[in-house]
């Protein structure tokens, strides 16, 4: 594994929803809402669109990395569902920076992130990229049923981006999906063909009460499959950034880890959920604050539709 992380930029709408404004809403209560979920507030887009998030967080990264665009040779997009069908998230992310390089998208749901790192470790690996940009963008705003308690109110819209390249900070990284469609997934529709029947786009389905077991037990179990391929313990671990869904799943799991609270950083109250992107948002947070330094041992986990999961083991270099 050759890879590390150079740089990170966030980028969220201005626009922010609040528990108590959903109540005007919808029949739920900002006590309902936090105490189920640990989520106050999340942001919500009203006149921005995807690709401009995504922009903006890639020229924040690539200023942070010293870079401009032409240092680029490689753009991954890590999104459930980008401003088009086609083209890409990710050439549309290009055509905002003047690229002209490979870039396409990858769709693992919440565990995007961690799969697109894989994918990047495998061209810097194979020395078919040197410098990659790394975007997570998520508009769940667009897929949850606003009449529906249990799922509006968890989700968010933003975007991160980090500029990776060659290193040793990368230690470890595993995905999985078990194939499974029917806990969490948002049929996708169809168009007006003359040989078959409309189907129109549904909006996105969840049973919470599987989704919320299969996210405990995977994250502790991906969580130890990585200790042992390392011969480590959660001592040895300073930070774990876990896929920011609800905090009582990252509270469980902390309390099966037999962890300290502080090794858990949380950012899940101001934003929600936002799919891949919770990861790098909760990771440039870190890295603002000082939070993170090198020589940091970082492991990220995830899960997400599919069912999908991603575990890494990162020591900041």
């Amino acid at each position: 594994m050759k890879l590390r992380i150079l740089s990170t930029g966030v980028a969220v709408p201005e626009n922010t929803v609040t528990n108590d404004r959903l109540s005007e809403m919808i029949d739920t209560s900002d006590e309902w809402i936090a105490t189920r979920t640990g989520i106050r507030s999340r942001h919500v887009a009203t006149g921005e669109n995807l690709t401009e998030l995504g922009e903006r967080a890639s020229n924040i990264a690539l200023e942070r990395a010293g870079m401009t665009p032409s240092d680029i040779d490689l753009v991954i997009c890590s999104t459930a569902r980008g401003d088009f069908v086609f083209p890409s998230f990710a050439c549309c992310i290009s055509e905002k920076l003047g690229l002209t390089c490979p870039a396409f998208d990858v769709n693992a749901a919440c565990s995007g992130f961690i799969y697109a790192l894989d994918v990047a470790d495998g061209y810097i690996s194979t020395g078919k990229a040197k410098n990659i940009l790394l975007v997570c963008g998520e508009m769940m705003s667009r897929m949850v049923d606003w009449t529906d308690r249990s799922t509006c109110v968890l989700f968010g819209d933003g975007a991160a981006a980090c500029v990776i390249t060659s290193g040793s900070a990368l230690k470890y990284l595993r995905v999985t999906a078990d194939g499974n469609t029917r806990l969490l997934n948002m049929p996708a529709g169809s168009g007006n063909s003359p040989f078959a029947p409309r189907v129109e786009p549904g909006f996105m389905h969840m049973l919470g009460q599987e989704v919320f077991k299969f996210a405990v037990s995977s994250i502790v179990r991906e969580t130890e499959e990585a200790f042992s391929a390392l011969s480590i313990t959660a001592e040895d671990i300073d930070l774990f950034l876990l896929h920011q869904a609800n905090k009582r799943i990252i509270d469980m799991a902390r309390s099966r880890l037999s962890q300290p609270e502080e090794k858990f950083p949380l950012n899940i109250g101001s934003y929600g959920n936002i799919s891949s992107v919770s990861i790098p948002i909760l990771l440039d947070e870190l890295l603002t604050a000082g939070k993170i330094k090198k020589g940091s041992r970082l492991l990220l986990s995830a899960f997400g539709a599919g069912m999908t999961t991603g575990t890494c083991v990162i020591v900041w270099e």
